[in-house]
Parts: structure tokens; sequence; C-alpha cells
């Protein structure tokens, strides 16, 4: 019996990884092409200027901000869909993506707004000051004007991966990055007629290619939705899918939000540095993005699968699966890491010629072995925390992690020690290791298991599951 029972376990084991798999490579190649074409867009950038890489950057982290706030509602929604799915709860499935795609719209409208009308507020906060100034507000106008397109973006793609078909999201996500290129090739310097319009065809270029995108997941969810989603889900908002939405999102996106606030602080410490340290914060964090690339795919996957887990009430393969996850997940990043740093000097090269910011960057991009390893483990397991219904743990955690620890650290690092960008390294270093270690253990605790979002026929009726044969 015992033979047969670890064969079977194995067996499962292996199934899950397969599925684990064929969830997250496209997600891997969607991730890596939104990347490049960050890239890509830094270095176009950086054919006008430095000053111009910096202003898009500045602007972008408050931009990012606001995406954190509509996944509110998007990743929100991504959890209790995928529960239901998990239950065969198809139809609450479908009326939860209607709620969600609503409230995104509205609360991206609400966002628009404010980039429209105080976005240059926002900018002076972060002591953002002359050409780097003009830059960032000028795009900000303009990608924050359009939020509410990113808004929709958010809550259709998320289900989209859910329902499983993560390959169709990175289809779409291919021909976003085709026309955002060609857009940005066309306005920044001037080609097929149009005028030259730097960052601001840089803005409107990101816009463009979001409105293409918005109107092919909207065909795609009609396309690969089991149960279709009406038109009253869109209108008539449910009481209890919004709470379940937002016990989950409201969490989730307060724990995205205090770490990218520590990382504007982190950035107006180094606005006190220079210009060239804004820049090589610039090109170093783009570069330092392809290390946990990876992560982010198996993390996004894993929840998907622990979601499904949960709902279906499957918790011990959950638990197993998470663990799982985080060894590939280290691997990966750690294989990623090493060629990275290898191969430092001539990518920062890739992006500028000018020797201090390319030796800053270099130095930089040493300890990215040590900040790299934490956060690929929270990546993985905060996102299945979530995907398990226990969304408060990591906001009370990287409350205590980030702002009361690793903002002084920073500062001490920083202007105390006078150890310059590299203190702003070490300093969120120090953090994700912290949550890296507390969130290990609090999967390992199981208490997330009380968490569960869907309620089944056996808690509603009092008839226990029969187990199985």
């Amino acid at each position: 019996m015992t033979a047969i029972s670890s064969t079977k376990e194995s067996l499962r084991s292996d199934a899950q990884d397969l599925k684990l798999i064929r969830l997250t490579w496209p997600i891997f190649l969607e991730l890596f092409l939104f990347m490049l074409m960050g890239s890509v867009d830094t270095l176009m950038l950086s054919s006008v200027s430095d000053n111009a890489v910096s202003g898009v950057g500045a602007a972008n982290q408050i931009i990012s901000i606001a995406i954190l706030v509509l996944e509110v509602i998007g990743h929100g929604a991504a959890i209790v869909v995928a529960q239901y799915i998990g239950s065969k709860k198809l139809t609450e499935a479908a009326q939860v993506t209607g709620n969600a795609i609503t409230l995104n719209l509205a609360v991206g409208l609400i966002l628009s707004v404010i980039f429209l009308v105080f976005g240059g507020h926002l900018l002076s906060l972060l002591n953002i000051q002359g050409e780097i100034y003009d830059y960032a507000r000028s795009y900000i106008s303009i990608v924050g004007g359009g939020i509410f397109l990113q808004a929709l973006i958010n809550a259709l793609a998320a289900t989209i991966r859910t329902h499983g078909y993560t390959k169709e999201t990175m289809y779409v996500s291919v021909f976003m990055n085709v026309i955002h290129v060609i857009g940005n090739y066309a306005l920044i310097f001037g080609h097929f007629g149009l005028p030259k319009l730097g960052v601001e065809g840089a803005a409107i270029s990101t816009v463009g290619s979001r409105f293409v995108c918005l109107l092919i997941f909207f065909w795609l969810l009609y396309r690969v939705s089991e149960v279709r989603v009406d038109f009253e889900y869109y209108i008539k908002l449910s009481k209890n899918f919004i709470g379940k939405i937002l016990r989950i999102g409201i969490p989730s996106a307060m724990e995205s939000m205090v770490y990218h606030s520590c990382q504007l602080v982190f950035t107006l410490y180094v606005t006190y540095l220079g210009a060239e340290a804004m820049a090589t914060k610039q090109y170093a964090g783009n570069i330092s993005s392809y290390i946990y690339l990876f992560s982010m795919a198996i993390g996004m996957g894993t929840s998907i699968i622990v979601g499904r887990l949960v709902g279906a009430r499957r918790k011990d393969d959950a638990y197993k699966r998470v663990f799982d996850s985080v060894k590939w997940a280290l691997l990966a990043t750690v294989a990623i890491d090493v060629i990275i740093i290898i191969f430092r000097v001539p990518l920062m090269s890739i992006f500028t010629e000018n020797p201090e910011i390319i030796r800053l960057g270099a130095q930089v991009l040493l300890l990215s072995l040590v900040l790299e390893t934490g956060r690929t483990c929270n990546i993985v397991i905060i996102g299945s925390l979530r995907a398990a219904g226990d969304a408060k743990f990591p906001v009370y955690m990287g409350l205590i992690s980030m702002v009361c620890m690793s903002l002084p650290l920073g500062y001490l690092l920083v202007f105390q020690l006078n150890m310059g960008l590299a203190g702003v390294w070490l300093a969120i270093a120090a953090d994700e290791w912290t949550r890296a270690v507390i969130m290990y253990f609090r999967w390992k605790s199981r208490a997330w298991e009380k968490h569960e979002l869907v309620e089944h026929e056996e808690e509603e009726t009092g008839v226990q599951p029969v187990p199985a044969v």
C-alpha cells in the first residue's frame, strides 16, 4: 500500500509539474516580450538623451502605482474566478468576471482624471526638476490620461489566464508589442511621414497599442470562456462577489503599493545623488527585471494552480506545489543572474556611453545575486498565499519590513555611510530576504487553509463529501 501510495503521489506531482510548465511558458514569453519592449523603449529614448530616460522612468514609477490600484480588482477577480472554476461553479465565475470589468473601468477613469489634473504635482513631490521634469510631465499626461485602457486590459487578461488560456494572452501581447515598437519608431524619430515627437511619441505609441490590445482581449474573452459573460453581469453588481474580489484585491494591491511606494522613496534618495545616478538606476533596473522574469512567470502559473486546487479542496497538493515551484524559480533566477553578472559591463554599454553610469551600473548589478534570490521566493509564495485567500498577512509583514526596516536602512546606507546607489540595492535586498523567510514559514504553517473563498455545498446543506476512493 505504501509503494502504491508513493507511486500515485509521484505521478500526481509529475502531472502538476507538466501543468505548471504548460501554464508558465506562455506567461514567461509574454513577460519577456513586455520587458523587452520596455528595454527597447529605454534604448530608443536614450538616443534622445539620458534625461529623457530619467524623466520617463520617474513618470512610470508613479504610473506603476496606479496600475497596482487597478490590480485590486484584476488580481482579486482572477483568484476568485480560479477558486470557482476549481469548484466547478462556472456561472459564478462568469458573473465575477463581468463585475470586475465594470469596477476596473470606473476606477481607471478616476485615475485618468487624477493624472491629467495633478500629474505635475505628483512629479514635484519626487523632487523631479528641470529638463527631466519636462519630459516626465509630458509622458505622465498622455500615458496616465489613458490609464483606463490598462484598467480594462488588467481585468480581461487576468481572467483569460485563469481560465488556462495563457498562450492566447501571449499572442495578444506579442501583437501589442509589435505595434508599440513600430509606433515608437515612427513617432519618436519621425518616420513614415509622421512628426518627430520624442518622449511624446513614445507616450502616444503606448496608449495606441493598449487600445488595440483591449479590443482583441474583449473578443478573446468571448471565445475562451466556458460560460458566456452576459451583458447583465456588467451592470448588475453583486455585493457578494464584489466583497470577495475586494477581500483579496485590496490587501494584494496594498502590499504591492507599499512596495512601489518604497521604491518611489528610494528614487527620491537617488535624486540627491545626481542625474547620473538617476539614469543608472533606470538602466540597471531595466536589466535586473530580466533576472526575476522566470520567477514571475512561475509565480503567476503557480497561483492559478493553487487557486484551483484550493477551490477543489485539494490543499495537500497545493501545499507541495508551492515548494516545488520555489525550487524551480530559484534555480532559474541564479542561472540568469550569473549570466547577467558576467556580461554586466557590455549590457550597460548598450544603453549609454557615459563611463560613470556604466561603472555604477556594473557595481549594483553585482549585488543582484543577493537581491533577486530573495525576491524570487516572495514572488512565488506571496502569490500563492493570495491565491489561497490569505492576502492580509503579506501586507502586515510588508509594512514592518519595507517601511519600518528597508527605508531607514536605505537612508543610513546612502547618506550616512555614503554607499550611494549600492546602499539602495542592499536595503531592498534586506527587505526581500526578511519577507522571504517570514513567508516561507507562513506557507509551511498552513495557516492559509482557513481562508478559502468558495462556499461548498456540504457547508451550506450540512452534507459531508464522500471520500475519494
